[in-house]
């Protein structure tokens, strides 16, 4: 088993194991259950139900276009640009749904931080599952006689990728788990970000955190055409630096715990016993 097949292995894994991990963790540190956490991961869910369709719907109309004839760094500034406020608008907006209607008591910095976590988290672990998946498909074909497994007009193709995940240095086989390492402090800011509008009543932390959002976006994909991998990265994770500063100044003080009220405990008035006597025992005959 060589270092590349582990790298491949263990980036799935990470994956995955990281939101876990630091779901598990939050939830243990401040004594919560997981419900906010799972609210923030069914959201993230929710949210590509919307934006998956509408960005490949757009595609197909705009290829139809004459943008098609555009040049390569119009159409670059344009992709940029649109995917950032798509991914923004679809995201965020699907934070502030659900807070407003769902997950009413998402209002202390904490249970934000465990909201951004479980969205960011159930990316992660969706696309570490996309990772492993892959990973089994391409270790099956790495010794494997590709002319018995792909017709003719698709063996260079499969020839190509094959030899590309199996031939990149190992580090860059880590390159998924990093990125999520990056990108989850950026999901949680956003929560909170958006968690702003019903705690300080001003809607415009939500254009606030989509604009944070399309920024971040459109930076990766201007990225993806003039920057190395590793250095893509390294802009996503001064995005990371940059979220875990801005939860910090978001923080609040946590509301107090408002405990049920008390009963007045029942006094019963205690009565010395009256020594019988003559004279009580005269006294308490009828008249």
């Amino acid at each position: 088993m060589d270092t590349l097949f582990i790298a491949h292995l263990l980036n799935g894994l990470l994956m995955i194991a990281m939101p876990v991990g630091l779901a598990i963790y939050l939830t243990n540190r401040w004594k919560t259950g997981g419900r906010i956490w799972w609210i923030g991961a069914a959201t993230f869910v929710l949210s590509q139900v919307g934006h998956i369709p509408f960005n490949w719907a757009v595609g197909k109309i705009l290829n139809q276009t004459g943008m098609v004839s555009w040049s390569p760094i119009a159409q670059l500034i344009f992709n940029a640009v649109f995917l950032g406020v798509s991914a923004g608008i679809f995201e965020e907006g699907a934070r502030y749904l659900v807070m407003r209607w769902w997950a009413k008591d998402t209002r202390s910095w904490r249970k934000g931080i465990l909201f951004g976590a479980g969205h960011g988290g159930a990316e992660a672990i969706i696309l570490g599952l996309l990772a492993l998946y892959a990973f089994l498909q391409l270790a099956a074909l790495r010794n494997a006689d590709l002319t018995r497994l792909f017709p003719a007009n698709q063996l260079a193709l499969a020839r190509q990728q094959v030899q590309a995940y199996w031939l990149s240095p190992w580090y860059l086989a880590m390159l998924g788990a990093l990125e999520r390492l990056f990108t989850i402090p950026c999901q949680i800011v956003m929560a909170v970000m958006v968690m702003q509008v019903f705690t300080r009543k001003n809607i415009g932390w939500l254009f606030a955190a989509i604009g944070y959002h399309a920024l971040l976006d459109g930076v990766a994909v201007i990225g993806q055409k003039y920057l190395l991998p590793v250095s893509l990265e390294g802009v996503v994770g001064v995005f990371a630096i940059l979220s875990i500063g801005i939860i910090f100044l978001l923080c609040q003080p946590e509301p107090a715990e408002v405990l049920p009220p008390v009963a007045p405990e029942l006094v019963v008035p205690v009565t010395e016993p009256v020594p019988e006597t003559a004279e009580n025992l005269e006294d308490t005959r009828y008249q």
